[in-house]
């Protein structure tokens, strides 16, 4: 049996782009709780995580860095926004116009990821092909 680390872009790919889905569901849960006293915010840093992740091995190609990349660790998680404070009486802290525009960025960004592994795919299909 053979090992290749040929799908090693589409798993990243693939877990940012999971990520981003959570993303968008959590920004729109908290635009269905802009009127909920007391509700604080949600979000989601996949940034940050893969940040970390790729940084932990200096000196090496991006390349190298994605096959080495451990996919265990690249999960994305909800976390309440206790920064972002609220001047609002009933302490919710979600600004509609920040969540709709943090929602059509991740909604770009969630295009563009799916974009990529697709064409990542047909690379491969290409490569195979000949």
């Amino acid at each position: 049996m053979f090992s290749t680390n040929v799908y090693s872009y589409i798993n990243v790919l693939n877990k940012a782009a999971n990520a981003s889905w959570l993303r968008e569901e959590t920004l729109a849960n908290n635009l269905s709780n802009v009127n909920t006293p007391g509700y604080k915010r949600r979000d989601v840093d996949f940034q940050s995580v893969l940040k970390r992740e790729l940084g932990n091995m200096k000196f090496t190609t991006l390349d190298s860095k994605v096959e080495q990349v451990d996919l265990s660790r690249l999960n994305a998680v909800p976390y309440v926004d206790a920064a972002n404070y609220s001047y609002r009486i009933d302490k919710n802290n979600v600004d509609v116009d920040t969540e709709n525009v943090e929602l059509a960025s991740e909604k770009l960004r969630y295009d563009a990821l799916i974009d990529s592994m697709t064409q990542e795919f047909s690379r491969l299909k290409m490569a195979m092909q000949k």
